[in-house]
């Protein structure tokens, strides 16, 4: 395994299911669904042409073989207003490939920054990874996800609460690969 790939893992583990950040993650990453890819691009467009091929293979491949991937990101986007400006490609080549409403890609990155939050608001944790990453997820079964959830709507505000009232230290040691900064 990649030492990327394993990096995210843990995350997945430790932060987003250990936290339970994301209460719809631990059954598809526990049976294995979730695919982590670790890309080699160096430029936007080589990027995008991976993305496509990512959104194809979901195309191609049930959601009982493939619910979800995530495509770590490690050689681009160090800046994380960058990162947010692609983000409007992503949606663009959505809308171009008419995979909008079959997809939806969401976002994570090391320095992510809700608008109107300073930099070290602990609320700001909850879409922080070790690395650069492109969430991709079916609608169908973001969809789903809904419909189970009692609260759906609270999971953001209960997320960024829990990581508020964490103590200074606890903070430090879950997100320790925060500060190791990246190559």
């Amino acid at each position: 395994m990649h030492p990327i790939e394993a990096e995210i893992r843990q995350w997945l583990d430790d932060i987003v299911i250990g936290l339970n950040l994301c209460p719809f993650a631990a059954k598809p990453t526990r049976a294995g669904r979730v695919r982590v890819v670790v890309s080699e691009a160096r430029e936007e467009l080589d990027l995008l042409a991976e993305l496509q091929l990512e959104l194809a293979r979901l195309d191609d491949t049930p959601p009982e073989q493939i619910e979800t991937t995530l495509i770590a990101v490690p050689h681009l986007f160090a800046d994380f207003a960058e990162y947010n400006d692609f983000l409007d490609q992503v949606d663009g080549m959505l809308d171009q490939f008419e995979w909008s409403g079959l997809y939806q890609v969401a976002s994570f990155h090391p320095d992510y920054q809700f608008a109107d939050t300073l930099p070290d608001d602990a609320g700001n944790l909850t879409n922080r990874a070790p690395w650069p990453l492109l969430h991709l997820l079916r609608e169908d079964s973001v969809e789903a996800a809904i419909d189970s959830h009692p609260d759906v709507d609270g999971i953001p505000d209960t997320n960024i609460r829990k990581l508020r009232e964490m103590s200074d230290a606890t903070r430090a040691r879950l997100f320790a690969y925060l500060a190791r900064g990246r190559s």
